[in-house]
């Protein structure tokens, strides 16, 4: 049995990580799920929140909004529509993206529920976005690293 997994986390745009990590824990539809090596497979829905992976260069968090999961052998793979690093959030933007969607109208159910899941969304960005400030402000040993693109997703 392998000791670390293979974490590849794509989105419309691009692959944007493709490393060797040694756990993982992200939001599936219903819940948190960690995965570590030796995983049955497993396919699922993502949720919306924070992707915490533990690698050799330590612990690293991305925002991630929803898309499908998949565990086979030793790789997981998110496919994703957005993976924002922790870093690169921004409170501001983050509080005004929640205003925004509380501002919105809602007539009928599905809009009453679209709103609802958008507030839920905005509020897991803003506190991720601002726990990690706050780690920063208190000195928390965080490891963040620009992305450099992975090799999978370079062109020939």
């Amino acid at each position: 049995m392998p000791d670390t997994l293979r974490l590849v986390i794509v989105t419309p745009e691009r692959t944007l990580f493709d490393e060797s990590v040694s756990a993982l824990r992200f939001p599936l539809y219903d819940g948190d799920i960690g995965i570590l090596p030796g995983r049955i497979p497993l396919i699922g829905r993502l949720g919306s929140g924070e992707l915490k992976l533990t690698s050799s260069a330590g612990e690293r968090s991305f925002f991630i909004d929803g898309g499908f999961a998949q565990v086979q052998g030793s790789v997981v793979s998110l496919l994703t529509q957005r993976a924002i690093p922790v870093g690169d959030l921004s409170v501001a933007e983050a509080e005004k993206q929640l205003q925004t969607d509380q501002s919105k109208l809602a007539i009928g159910d599905a809009e009453s529920t679209a709103k609802i899941a958008d507030q839920q969304r905005a509020r897991k960005m803003l506190s991720l976005a601002k726990r990690f400030h706050w780690d920063l402000r208190i000195g928390r040993d965080f490891v963040h690293k620009p992305l450099q693109p992975s090799v999978s997703a370079q062109s020939p």
